[in-house]
């Protein structure tokens, strides 16, 4: 099926001979998806992408009755507990149709009304996140080392976690605290979340860990969710060397600039499934296959996403929040953000550059956790699946995961009156060393103007900056 020269040709017998066929038949035909069990899985992987493809174009125009055959072709090859193409287009193929029944909010409601929200389950999935993958462990030794700089001879530190949501981090920082020559300083550290209980108990992990090394140390609770946080109740003392940690939190404020957008469906020229088949037959992981075409299959949306106003830095919230944040004159703050840009204006920017986004995501676990595992489907399902649910099938205020690229950041920050400080190479070479604990070889980290960005494979996941006020 491949040629010499790299690129891909079908063969009489291909299945993939139908795709033309197959995208105009109608339910009038019959069954048409007795051929689809013929197909192998990189002819399978190809054919899913053409129908997510195809179906979010006819969600976008409206065109429902053609979505749905879309969704019942997706069912036919799709699967959660199958290889990394099937697992991922699930979870695309549900956002799809979770964003048809937001039309019909009478019926969402309904369907939706009585859905339980486990407090221990988030929990517990966000732990998951953490022990599977490297990003936020590598996020938190770096931020840990770039508050140990900044603080260097302070002997009153007061840190301002923005999602307090794990005590792991702080553990760690209090041990380094501790060894410092010149003794540990006397800490604060207030921890911001909407759940109390997450709080209390990060209160009390931290507290013993204080005690049992002899430091002087206080756990400030806000109860609040970072859009209706007062920072007046941050407490910040005169007095305080103050350093403040932002963890995959700062791009929720980007959904109060958008609550009366208006749904623009938008016809995405150039995307189709036969475009990307090239990609696809040629390469090993779903993040290869994606990648491969990405400058040709969706130039369109990365021209579109450019010159888009909603996709430009201005953001009264963001804007507003950052200058009070500059008001309170931090040494150090330190932003762990996705490195996506997931905040386009249409459906089918977000669908395109989140599918590269979550199929990177999606081959760290096919290289982590068995298919079968039911830690993996978990994490795929209750914190991947929600956040393509998110970005795919919400609109305005409702469409929080609004991911941005390192650049947009620089550009924020700057605005707002801080200065970038560059991570120091104990910093880098912290971080190296425990990506190379993993056993696996697809985890990278490359620097960027002097921020870090961690990868899987050649693909940029996650950045980690650090900025001070500029005065």
């Amino acid at each position: 099926m491949l040629q010499d020269d790299g690129s891909s040709s079908v063969t009489s017998s291909s299945p993939l001979q139908n795709f033309s066929m197959m995208s105009s038949l109608s339910p009038s035909f019959g069954s048409p998806y007795q051929w689809l069990k013929e197909l192998k899985s990189e002819e399978r992987g190809l054919y899913l992408i053409h129908l997510l493809l195809t179906c979010a174009n006819h969600v976008a125009a409206g065109n429902l009755e053609n979505a749905n055959i879309a969704l019942d072709q997706i069912s036919h090859l799709a699967c959660p507990n199958g290889d990394t193409m099937q697992r991922i287009a699930s979870y695309f193929a549900e956002a799809l149709a979770d964003r048809i029944l937001r039309s019909w909010p009478g019926i969402y409601k309904a369907l939706n009304s009585t859905k339980l929200s486990v407090v221990s389950e988030d929990i517990f999935i966000k732990k998951m996140f953490f022990e599977y993958f490297p990003f936020l462990k590598v996020a938190s030794v770096i931020t840990n080392q770039a508050i140990i700089e900044a603080m260097e001879g302070e002997k009153m530190v007061h840190i301002v976690d923005l999602n307090a949501s794990e005590p792991l981090q702080w553990r760690a920082l209090l041990q380094d605290l501790s060894e410092r020559p010149e003794g540990p300083p006397h800490l604060r550290i207030t921890g911001v979340h909407q759940q109390k209980e997450v709080l209390e108990q990060i209160a009390h992990v931290l507290t013993e860990e204080a005690e049992k090394l002899d430091i002087p140390f206080q756990f400030h609770q806000v109860v609040s969710k970072l859009e209706n946080l007062d920072v007046e109740k941050l407490r910040v003392k005169t007095g305080e060397a103050l350093a403040i940690s932002s963890v995959m939190q700062l791009h929720t404020l980007l959904a109060h600039d958008d609550e009366s957008q208006k749904k623009s469906p938008l016809a995405f020229k150039h995307l189709n499934g036969l475009h990307l088949q090239r990609a696809l037959l040629n390469q090993n992981t779903l993040g290869d296959l994606l990648e491969k075409d990405a400058a040709n299959a969706f130039s369109a949306g990365n021209e579109s996403a450019s010159s888009s106003p909603l996709s430009s830095t201005a953001s009264a919230k963001m804007d507003g929040f950052l200058h009070a944040l500059w008001g309170l004159s931090p040494k150090v703050m330190v932003v762990t953000e996705q490195d996506s840009n997931h905040n386009g204006t249409t459906l089918m920017e977000r669908l395109s550059e989140s599918l590269y986004f979550y199929a990177a995501l999606f081959d760290c676990l096919e290289f982590t956790l068995q298919r079968t595992s039911l830690e993996r489907l978990k994490v795929e399902k209750m914190l991947f699946g929600e956040e393509i649910k998110n970005i795919v099938g919400c609109e305005g205020g409702e469409r929080k995961e609004r991911h941005e690229k390192l650049d947009k950041w620089f550009q924020r920050f700057d605005g707002a009156g801080f200065g970038n400080v560059p991570l120091s190479y104990y910093a880098m070479l912290q971080a190296r060393r425990l990506l190379q604990s993993y056993s696996c070889e697809g985890y990278k980290i490359k620097e960027e103007n002097g921020s870090v960005v961690i990868c899987w494979q050649d693909r940029a996941l996650f950045s980690v900056s650090a900025w001070r006020c500029r005065r």
